[in-house]
Order: structure tokens, then sequence, then C-alpha cells
């Protein structure tokens, strides 16, 4: 009765190396000075992704030989988004590997999964299971996670960067440690294709711009009554020649809705122009006791 176990062992087994020898040649070494090292992703020929916050502007790669003895390219950092997490680096020389890059798609909780890093010469690999998965979320520095995606346990030291895979070796996600305090998540693939996209074109994630500094405001009983929400972000300052000003947003207004999000203080504003770049919504704020509709044409910075 033992053998059936056994074989089942021994299939998970060559299936989990398989999947390592797969994704590792597209797995690279990131210097990060002081001795230090990184993992990072190879993206595209001559592209590769690893953690914004450990990654310096000018590093270099250690790419994957037949010899076991990686190869160190110079690159540099094209892109950051400190909202995902994700940094862009061009590698001198491109000839890489890219990793295969899978959706979420089926993937559940208790599903098993390897985190890779090559923090030095050689690929790690480090056994665990997806533990969380959730919906869309909004990171403290106003980035978006298309998906939460969580494993059961700390990512080792030097594996920021790296990726998550599944059996087959695709890439599920970027594991990072210090985009959510005291979490190790995945930044999904659909989150790094579109961050990729942005950082390949513009340097940066282009987040909407209103051009207004704001202070939380708490509302009177009749005010809250009018708008459904006690609270407001209230309008201290307006750039000159910003959307803000272009659509007549003057100091002390008091901003309470954007495109129909709620605005209950300047982080909810800030998180409801993010998306939003270049587009024209309407502004609802209230002033002198009025609840006003603003039409205004959002600019964009990355």
């Amino acid at each position: 009765m033992a053998q059936p176990a056994q074989n089942v062992f021994h299939a998970l087994d060559q299936a989990l190396a398989n999947a390592v020898a797969i994704a590792g040649r597209s797995v690279v070494h990131v210097a990060r000075g002081h001795g230090q090292g990184g993992t990072g992703i190879v993206w595209a020929d001559d592209l590769v992704v690893s953690s914004s916050f450990h990654t310096p502007d000018r590093t270099k790669v250690g790419i994957a030989t037949a010899d076991g003895e990686p190869a160190l390219r110079d690159a540099e950092v094209i892109g950051r988004d400190p909202g995902t997490d994700v940094a862009l680096l061009r590698v001198k020389g491109g000839g890489l590997q890219p990793a295969t890059f899978r959706e979420i798609g089926e993937l559940a909780v208790g599903n098993l999964a390897l985190a890779l890093g090559r923090p030095g010469r050689s690929v790690r690999a480090s056994l665990r299971a997806i533990g969380v998965l959730g919906p869309a979320i909004r990171t403290p520095h106003g980035g978006k996670l298309d998906r939460y995606v969580e494993s059961d346990r700390q990512i080792p030291r030097g594996f920021a960067g790296g990726p998550l895979i599944d059996a087959d070796g695709a890439v599920i996600g970027m594991n990072t440690r210090t985009l959510l305090r005291g979490e190790d998540v995945a930044i999904p693939t659909a989150t790094l294709r579109r961050v990729v996209d942005e950082l390949a074109a513009h340097g940066g994630v282009r987040r909407g711009y209103l051009g207004v500094g704001a202070f939380p405001a708490q509302l009177p009983p009749s005010l809250a009554q009018l708008v459904g929400r006690d609270r407001g972000a209230l309008v201290a300052s307006v750039e000159d020649g910003a959307p803000a000003a272009a659509a007549g947003v003057s100091v002390g207004d008091i901003i309470v809705e954007v495109a129909g999000a709620p605005v209950t203080d300047p982080d909810s504003l800030r998180l409801a122009l993010g998306d939003r770049p270049g587009e024209t919504v309407t502004l609802t704020v209230l002033r002198g006791g009025a609840k006003h509709a603003l039409t205004v044409s959002l600019g964009s910075r990355p």
C-alpha cells in the first residue's frame, strides 16, 4: 500500500525540480551594494523587473550561464513605481531568457507554489502554499494590485524582486517584502504587465493630477446630510495653471466626490484621482453651504 504514495511523492518531487529548472533560467542576481544581493525576473530580451525599494539606479545583473557561474552585466533602472514596488531595468547586451508569465486564473488558496531567488550565484527555492487570494487593493503609496496574492510564510532574505512560480514553472507574480508593512505579497502578473508598460513608456506610472493642496475637513450636520457623509477634503491651495485652477476650484472649497467616488480626506482624494490621468471628470465641491459640480480635465504625472 505504500507504493502509490511513494510514486506520488516522487512525481511531485520531480515536478517541482523541473519547475525550478524551467523558471531558473529567467531568474537573475541583482547587486544591491555593500555585499548584498537580490533577485530579478527577466521580462524581455534586455529587460528585468525587480523590487524598486531595494534596487539602486545603476547596478550589475548576474545572468545564468551553462557552467553555473553568473555572467555580470551592467544594468540601469529606466523606471520605478513605488506604488507597486516595481523597478524596470535595462541590461546592457541583451540576450536574456524571458520568463513565462501566467494570470491568476484558477489559482486557489492551498495550491503549491515556489518562491525563487538568486541573491548569490545560484538559484534558491522555497516551497510554500498560496495562503491568501483577495480582490484588488490599494497600496499605501497609491498603487493598485489587481489581485491580492500572499503565500503562507515570509520569503527569505534576498528573494524580494524574484518570482513566485506555479508547478509548471510559470510566474504568478513578483515577491516583495516592503510594499505592505508586515506582509510578503506577490505583485500579480496582470499588475506587472500594466506597470511595466507604463515604466517603459514614461519612466513611471502616470496618475491623475488635480493640482491642489488639501486638509481633512469635518462637515457640519447640515452639509453632512446634504452629501451623505460627514467628511471631505478642504482645499488649502490651488496651483497656478493646474487643472483645478482651470476648472474654477477655489481655496476653501470642500471636495466630496470625484467622478462619483466619495472623498473623505486628502488620501481618498489622491486615490480617486490616481486611475484617471487625462480624464475629464465631475468634481463635486461644497462652497457657500451649497453643492456644486465642476467639470475638470485632469492632468497626469508619473
